[in-house]
Formats: structure tokens, C-alpha cells, sequence
């Protein structure tokens, strides 16, 4: 008998065993990874192909915009300088005064009750820096307006803001500081 000890069956076994693996990896199953594994990385490709061309489509699009926005850029400022001019122009004509070198086309809309200095500064930072302006204000305009600056719902028409920046823009200054002031 070739095989007498525990020892010499567990070896036995152990490379009765070992043979079976070797033989599973080495068989056709190994085929079937390959051909996994060609698939895989034909789907990568074609997925990398993909992603340069839209790549290459967003980097087009995005020239488009940037061309779009320098050309704008260029004719901005022309029609921008002359806005600013006859905004200016027209500014001094109706204040007589606070939008030379100093006043830079604004009022000084703190002169009107009911606006204070910080009050003033948020009212410009919306575009509302004339006395024209408040007073081009309709009741729809000065709800939304009392609404965004959080002022009670009648405010602007109760404190007659667009009353008292007619006033200081045709120059009534002592009128308005008799009434007012």
C-alpha cells in the first residue's frame, strides 16, 4: 500500500485539491473573464469618448458666450457714457444743485422726513437716488418698496414722500422746511 499514514492522505488531498483549482483556472472559464474584461473596457472607451465629445461641444459653447460677452462689453460703454451724460444732464437740471463734481447725480434724499441717512443709502443702492425718482414712484412701486425695506404699509403715501421731493426738486427749500422741517 503506497499511502499508510494520516499524514501522507491529508498531503494526498491537499494537492488532490490543489489540481482541482489549477485545473478550474486554467480552463475555459478564464475565456469568460477575458471576454468580461474586453467589454468592460470597450464600454470605458466608448464612455470616454463620449465625454470628450460634449467636452469639446461645452468648450465650443462656452467660446460662443465669451464672444457674445466681449462684443457686448465693447458696445456697453459707448451707450453706457451717453445714458450716463443725459442722466446727469438732466439730474442737474432738475435738482439746481447736488449733482455737479460732488453730488455725482444723486439727491440728497435725506432732506425728506422719513428718510435718514441709512435709509438713504439703501434707497441708492436700489437705483432710487433722485428726488425725480421717488416721485415716479406709483402706489404699486411704494408698496413693494415698503415691503423690501420693511416699513409699515403706508409710510411712504403717510410721511408724503413724493409731495415733499417735488418740492425740494423745483427748489422750494423753505417751503418745504415750513411744512416739514
Amino acid at each position: 500500500m503506497l499511502f499508510q499514514t494520516p499524514t501522507q492522505f491529508a498531503v494526498l488531498a491537499l494537492v488532490l485539491l490543489a489540481g482541482w483549482f489549477f485545473g478550474l483556472a486554467s480552463s475555459s472559464g478564464g475565456k469568460k473573464w477575458k471576454q468580461r474584461f474586453r467589454d468592460e473596457e470597450a464600454a470605458h472607451k466608448a464612455y470616454r469618448t463620449e465625454v470628450a465629445t460634449d467636452l469639446k461641444t461645452r468648450e465650443a459653447r462656452l467660446h460662443e458666450v465669451e464672444v457674445e460677452r466681449d462684443r457686448l462689453l465693447k458696445e456697453r460703454p459707448a451707450a453706457s457714457t451717453a445714458t450716463t451724460a443725459a442722466a446727469a444732464t438732466a439730474g442737474a437740471a432738475s435738482t439746481g444743485h447736488g449733482s455737479g463734481f460732488f453730488g455725482w447725480g444723486r439727491d440728497n434724499l435725506s432732506r425728506i422726513r422719513g428718510i435718514d441717512p441709512d435709509l438713504e443709502s439703501v434707497l441708492n443702492a436700489r437705483g432710487i437716488k433722485t428726488y425725480r425718482s421717488i416721485e415716479a414712484l406709483s402706489e404699486a412701486d411704494e408698496r413693494a418698496l415698503e415691503d423690501d425695506l420693511r416699513l409699515h404699509p403706508g409710510t411712504i403715501d403717510h410721511e408724503r414722500w413724493r409731495e415733499q421731493a417735488a418740492m425740494l426738486r423745483e427748489g422750494r427749500d423753505d417751503d418745504h422746511g415750513s411744512r416739514w422741517g
